[in-house]
């Protein structure tokens, strides 16, 4: 039986364990887990979701409380159109971050940042222009498109001089999304360096309907990979989503990817930037404490634990500290379900909204606990504590189980 170290990753010359980490944001895939997987010689990402946010833990900016206090007299206005953010403090937070991870890189692995099309900033080109070109001044090796298909994503950073140096990628959930994508770029003459396929049982948002559970990750792979042989193109395609052993990513391996991309496993190491509470929450989870529900103002699905704290919270939309999410015109599903319950309950001092999550503020404070449907399984790879609580892994440890097991087995630490 093959281990997943007789594969390898290969981008022209450069061969890598093929082993990719996910990009979980806020700062749960923190430049710390990125550095560890590329010394591994995998690949690690870092996200650069509600990334002024995250300059402001790391770096001690203050670039929410100066954007809170220039729109502070519209805090109690439903019209967000006019809240903004500053491309040059964004542009700044940007580069903190993506230099931080490489000027500390080590090892023979590569750095990418995961860049959510869904977060629309009330701008959503200029943002994302922003974000994309920033990313690449600062030396990221590549930048992995999420979170909606990325049509013009490409157009947006052509004249950038990293455009075809830096490996770009995209995460799709059909071969029909992949098509739409290329065929939209073609123009370009700039292929993705990788495809990320993901599956229904990946965790965060989700590229299918609630109909999630009828697909299935490995006949998704293949119908890529027949795709793509029959438009007779050479792109690495990186399976993800519910590949929780050496075992499961191996087998993909075989079939023809050219690696697995993998988060629920490292979502309880050192590394992982998730408080550890909420990490000992993951590890106790079941089963049954696993939904997938449409309380997401983006519109996708979303896994999540069914006691994030965040679930039917209603706190005042905070659009002018965060607003991640506001869109061309200054408006946020959160918004709307918010207003209604007001409107229903005059007078209340606190209302529940279930319809729909402020996501901004809930993932910003670890209150919305994103998971994959493996989640419930990470309690088989560590061991219980007399107290109950369950010991932490390393990051190390767990990539060399995906690395070199085999037989669906799971070391545990020692």
């Amino acid at each position: 039986m093959k281990r997943v170290d007789d594969f390898r990753l290969r981008f022209a010359k450069q061969e890598l364990v093929p082993i990719v980490i996910g990009g979980m944001g806020v700062d749960i895939s923190t430049v710390e887990l990125a550095l560890e997987v590329a010394r591994l010689g995998g690949i690690g990402h870092i996200s650069d979701a509600m990334v002024q946010t995250v300059s402001d833990r790391r770096f001690d900016t203050n670039f929410v409380s100066q954007k809170l206090k220039k729109y502070k007299a519209n805090v109690a206005s439903s019209d967000k159109s006019a809240v903004h953010f500053n491309l040059a403090e964004l542009e700044e937070a940007t580069r903190s971050h993506v230099l931080h991870a490489m000027d500390a890189k080590r090892g023979d692995g590569m750095i990418f940042i995961n860049c959510m099309e869904k977060l629309t900033m009330n701008a959503p080109r200029e943002t994302l222009r922003m974000r994309l070109s920033a990313a690449l001044d600062a030396g990221i090796d590549g930048i992995t498109l999420s979170a909606g298909l990325h049509l013009g994503s490409f157009a947006l950073i052509e004249d950038h001089p990293r455009f075809r140096d830096a490996k770009l990628g995209i995460i799709v959930s059909s071969p029909r999304a992949l098509a739409m994508f290329l065929r939209k770029n073609a123009r370009l003459q700039r292929l993705p360096d990788y495809v990320v396929v993901e599956g229904p049982l990946a965790g965060g948002h989700l590229g299918f309907g609630m109909d999630w559970a009828q697909y299935d990750l490995r006949s998704i792979v293949a119908e890529v990979l027949a795709f793509l042989k029959a438009e007779h193109l050479d792109i690495p395609v990186i399976a993800a989503g519910g590949i929780f052993t050496g075992s499961d990513a191996a087998a993909f391996l075989e079939q023809g990817a050219a690696a697995v991309q993998v988060a629920t496993r490292f979502t309880v190491t050192r590394e992982c930037g998730l408080p550890d509470k909420v990490k000992q929450e993951y590890f106790r989870a079941s089963e049954d404490d696993i939904e997938v529900n449409t309380i997401s103002p983006t519109g996708y699905p979303m896994r999540m634990l069914k006691g994030s704290p965040g679930i039917g919270a209603g706190i005042r939309p905070n659009c002018e500290a965060y607003g991640y999410l506001l869109d061309a015109k200054g408006r946020c599903a959160y918004i709307d379900a918010y207003n209604s319950q007001v409107e229903l309950h005059p007078g209340a001092k606190k209302v529940s909204v279930h319809d729909k999550t402020c996501l901004c503020t809930h993932m910003r404070n670890f209150d919305i606990w994103t998971c994959g449907q493996t989640t419930w399984r990470l309690k088989d790879t560590t061991r219980r504590a007399p107290d109950g609580s369950y010991q932490v892994l390393s990051a190390e440890q767990v990539f060399h189980d995906y690395q070199f097991s085999v037989d669906q087995k799971i070391a545990l630490p020692p």
